[in-house]
């Protein structure tokens, strides 16, 4: 184990005492992998943030993320973590990282694990549904995406796929599943609405998500995790306010907060027993002030391990 990263407070050694860094074990071993097992994959790559212009930096955000989920205490007796380490993206080719994530996240999902990969750009997304897709070819998959963007950029001939495209790549392949949540005016052009139209992208709109409000919320989420076999949770940290994550590739001044309406949402789609797989993107330590963002991202990944 690594003993920089995974480190907590000790109180003792019955499970009463345990936190989350008691209970990883870092192995490479595959068949190890138990049903209900949280299997955890660190995409440190920022590639496609690069190809879409953006600021560069959250392919150092995976050890980071780790470091603050690692005090966090356990609240299911049965809880169990299996770390495989970090996946890079060394010369520049996205498209085969993005396969090797792929290719990992099937052998997780085929074992009845479940799948969390801390990012890393959004780029992803694309690649951890991709192996959600090689896991189970027949089943209707659903995906909900808290994000001020879309990323529903087509690809540029001469760039490629980028943390913008995922779900523009996603819609080619079947029929679209998704439910955008926190989607930001101010952050997507006329000409992305009018694609997400297009691809069928359902949304809810950042103006849209107050407490007064959460019966339509609850009922747009409910209607698309009942119409699907299984489901996956993409989370772009670029959706909250700068002011609780500072350390993103695109800051957003007037950004969601975590109060209660949010939890309250959140913690509902968690809940749901078709979800197999959660991921945080484009945490960029080199902007974070105190680690905030990091944190923010270990405790919403952790809130998964108290459902």
């Amino acid at each position: 184990m690594n003993q920089n990263i995974w480190l907590g407070r000790t109180d003792g050694e019955e499970l009463l005492y345990h936190r989350v860094f008691q209970r990883v074990q870092e192995i490479n071993n595959y068949d190890l992998v138990s049903t209900n097992d949280f299997v955890l994959h660190g995409f440190a790559v920022d590639e496609g943030v690069k190809r879409n212009k953006g600021r560069v930096g959250a392919r150092h955000a995976p050890d980071v993320i780790r470091k603050n989920m690692a005090n966090f205490p356990v609240i299911l007796p049965d809880f169990s973590m299996l770390d495989f380490g970090n996946i890079t993206c060394d010369d520049e080719n996205l498209e085969k990282t993005q396969n090797e994530l792929a290719e990992k996240v099937a052998k997780v999902l085929n074992k009845g694990g479940k799948s969390i990969v801390l990012g890393g750009g959004h780029e992803l997304t694309y690649a951890h549904y991709s192996g959600i897709r090689k896991a189970f070819p027949d089943k209707k998959i659903g995906i909900i995406n808290i994000d001020a963007h879309f990323d529903n950029r087509k690809p540029e001939d001469e760039v490629g796929a980028s943390s913008g495209t995922g779900f523009w790549q996603i819609a080619q392949e079947e029929n679209n599943h998704t439910l955008h949540i926190g989607i930001q005016r101010n952050s997507n052009t006329l000409k992305l609405f009018d694609t997400a139209h297009h691809l069928s992208m359902k949304y809810i709109l950042a103006d849209e998500l107050f407490f007064e409000n959460l019966p339509s919320v609850y009922e747009r989420i409910t209607e698309l995790t009942e119409s699907v076999d299984v489901l996956y949770l993409t989370v772009c940290m670029d959706v909250f306010n700068a002011s609780i994550a500072p350390g993103v590739s695109a800051a957003a001044y007037n950004g969601l907060f975590t109060d209660a309406a949010f939890m309250h949402f959140y913690k509902h789609i968690l809940k749901s027993p078709k979800l197999i797989a959660l991921d945080v993107a484009e945490v960029n330590p080199q902007f974070d002030i105190q680690e905030r963002t990091s944190r923010l991202a270990a405790s919403l990944v952790n809130e998964w391990f108290m459902i």
